[in-house]
């Protein structure tokens, strides 16, 4: 068995959804994939630091095309798309970093959903 034909855990995603939508675009593009954790992370939503992650595997070979791929989600809509504070495109869609949003999730994140900030990958910023 050549090193290529390693099965690799690439990422690892807090919601179904959001690991769905990842394996969705790799298979769109021919890239072979599965996940698994679905079930459990299901159990417990909003609770990723209980080690109940969604993970995403796939051939090592594809490693590098795979994060090509996932890395244009917000580029890829618009490509004009910047951090209003530093100018950077490397933006992230992501849960918000304060500290009462992240207990409100623990507590919360079932029955009261919070939305989704971008956030710069360079100066950390939220917008």
């Amino acid at each position: 068995m050549e090193d290529g034909d390693n099965i690799i855990v690439f990422r690892w995603y807090d919601s179904v959804i959001d690991a769905s939508i990842a394996k969705t675009k790799l298979d769109a593009y021919g890239i072979p994939c599965f996940l698994t954790e679905e079930n459990m992370s299901s159990l417990y939503p909003g609770l990723p630091f209980m080690a109940f992650r969604v993970r995403l595997h796939l051939f090592a070979r594809d490693e590098q095309t795979a994060a090509t791929l996932l890395r244009e989600e917000i580029s890829e809509s618009d490509p004009s798309y910047k951090c209003p504070k530093c100018n950077s495109a490397s933006i992230i869609r992501d849960f918000p970093k304060k500290s009462a949003d992240n207990l409100g999730l623990i507590f919360f994140g079932v029955l009261f959903p919070h939305k989704k900030v971008n956030r710069c990958q360079e100066c950390d910023n939220e917008f």
